[in-house]
């Protein structure tokens, strides 16, 4: 055999390797991974919703290190949960959007997914829910208030998407501009992991598609939230990895955010920092004489004293870095990366970084349960946490996890049959 004909032969092999398409998971497989993605979120969700917005400092006064889950001892409210004192696996509106999110889905069988329907859909829902008040009877206060909550959810939700379904663009302008108060909120990575479940295995795909409806975001906001959108559909393929799932940060970029001038692309900046932070926390070496009255321990069991204080250590880094990125999105990025990285991608110490660090637990709690959910399926999660989540859910927030998953599933098959 010839040299040249052993080069044509590795270029042909590289060629066809390259041309081959994204191994499919099974159904059962597909089950699996979809309802790992909804379980692990509300896990997630549920993990960091006691402590959300809480300083580190009342998350270790009240709760130690947070190692699992806890019952809601916290007022209802719209965005949070919509009953007093839920127990330990009840979910905020982190969940509520992954359902709302799949009942859209459930109208769009095939082609590219239509951001007026998505705007349309949740108007449906809001207009529901004001009927939902307007009906309530008698006067009872708290009937009033619960139905309250549940209209006031959806409420700046609304102002944007309906000028958006309207296709009244200076109106939408103007509404998304106002948005929560004009911040570059995290509004698409609360549905963007049940958006990219959709497209196993097609990043790309994903990405554009997520894109399109996230139409509650601006600037490189938007650009996490299809990149949250891309990360799930890597995550949804047989063999996934970490560094398969973090490479469609590089890969990945239609928009071309990279060329962004003075700014550059905030995604993949996040994971440079996250990187630094988890190698320099490795490599920190404590005094001689380690002070542990610094640190926060768990209220039951044992803990590595030198773990913790390697942890502590990467949260003060990731406080600095934070410091650069104020805005919610941008922040809720850096933490969902720094903790996976420094988790391993194991799902349970994964969650226990974020909630421990703090800020918004419950978002980011939710992001990183949904991708290592699907990265894992729904089998290898743990198994206590699995069936608490899931059966208060059911019985406390009106969320059938396992249901969405089996609607979300058939019309992922449904679509790859076409």
């Amino acid at each position: 055999m010839t040299k040249r004909y052993l080069c044509f032969l590795l270029l042909l092999g590289a060629i066809t390797a390259q041309a081959q398409p994204t191994a499919r998971l099974s159904r059962d497989e597909l089950h699996d991974r979809v309802l790992g993605m909804l379980v692990g979120s509300a896990i997630g969700d549920a993990m960091g919703a006691p402590t959300e917005m809480w300083s580190r400092e009342m998350i270790g006064t009240m709760y130690g290190s947070v190692t699992g889950l806890d019952s809601m001892v916290r007022e209802p409210s719209a965005e949070g949960t919509w009953y007093m004192n839920l127990p330990a696996g009840g979910t905020t509106d982190d969940t509520r959007w992954k359902k709302l999110t799949v009942s859209y889905l459930l109208t769009q069988r095939g082609g590219p997914l239509d951001a007026r329907a998505f705007a349309g859909h949740i108007l449906t829902q809001y207009r529901a829910d004001v009927q939902r008040l307007k009906n309530t009877s008698g006067d009872d206060p708290g009937a009033f208030e619960a139905n309250t909550r549940r209209m006031a959810w959806l409420q700046e939700w609304a102002k944007v998407a309906k000028p958006y379904a309207a296709q009244n663009w200076p109106a939408y302008v103007d509404a998304l501009s106002g948005f929560y108060g004009g911040e570059m909120t995290c509004a698409g990575l609360l549905y963007a992991p049940v958006l990219g479940t959709l497209f196993p295995g097609q990043p790309e795909r994903a990405y554009a598609e997520t894109f399109r409806l996230a139409i509650f975001d601006l600037g490189y906001a938007r650009d996490l939230t299809a990149l949250t959108g891309a990360m799930m559909a890597a995550a949804m393929t047989p063999g996934a990895t970490p560094e398969s799932v973090l490479n469609v940060l590089r890969d990945v970029d239609p928009q071309g955010y990279f060329q962004s001038r003075l700014v550059g692309r905030m995604g993949y900046r996040a994971l440079e920092r996250a990187r630094s932070v988890v190698y320099k926390a490795a490599q920190w070496t404590p005094p001689a004489a380690l002070n542990t009255a610094g640190l926060v321990f768990p209220r039951h069991g044992r803990a590595d004293t030198l773990a913790l204080a390697r942890r502590q250590y990467a949260f003060t880094l990731l406080d600095g870095y934070n410091q650069d990125s104020p805005i919610r999105s941008g922040e809720i990025f850096q933490i969902t990366l720094t903790a996976m990285l420094y988790g391993g991608f194991d799902f349970l110490k994964s969650l226990q970084f974020a909630v421990n660090f703090g800020r918004d637990n419950d978002t980011t709690g939710a992001i990183i349960g949904a991708i290592l959910g699907a990265c894992h399926g729904a089998d290898k999660l743990p198994k206590d946490l699995v069936n608490q989540v899931l059966t208060v859910n059911k019985k406390h927030t009106e969320t059938d996890l396992v249901k969405l998953a089996d609607d979300l599933t058939g019309v992922i098959w449904a679509r790859q049959g076409k």
